[in-house]
């Protein structure tokens, strides 16, 4: 701030203890050094009030930033929260519309009407009867043509 060096502070000495004396200069540069001091102090106090302005600032706005975080992550799991409800309660009433509903209301399968039955009969035993002809038939062939013989 001020440029002074030692030659400057050697004159600055020597005008003090001309225009002030010797026998007064030690009670100035004591007095002189007290003020200093407080001046001094005066200057870390209002550094300390200021920076701690400034981390208050700071904090206040980094507390806002965090609060503005917590209101994103509630109203987000809020909607996932109903979301799930929604799809729960519609599954449940779907289970409970489907344990209430007549056995007879939704069939599996469509029972075979008489003739159809009647048909599928016949031609299983006609199936059957085919079978053991030909079984019969082929029994016979072996056993008429015996081999070696």
């Amino acid at each position: 701030m001020f440029d002074l060096t030692s030659s400057k502070l050697l004159i600055l000495g020597l005008v003090a203890l001309i225009v002030v004396g010797p026998k007064d200069l030690p009670v100035l540069l004591r007095t002189l050094g007290k003020y200093v001091a407080m001046i001094r102090k005066q200057a870390n106090e209002f550094r300390m009030q200021f920076d701690e302005a400034m981390r208050d600032t700071e904090l206040a706005s980094l507390k806002a930033e965090l609060d503005a975080m917590k209101r994103d992550a509630t109203a987000t799991v809020t909607d996932a929260h109903r979301s799930l409800d929604a799809e729960l309660q519609s599954a449940t009433s779907d289970i409970e519309h489907q344990i209430r509903a007549p056995a007879d209301a939704t069939p599996l399968a469509k029972p075979l009407s008489e003739a159809a039955a009647t048909a599928h009969a016949n031609a299983t035993n006609a199936a059957i009867t085919a079978i053991e002809e030909a079984t019969s038939a082929h029994s016979e062939a072996a056993s008429t043509a015996k081999p070696g013989a």
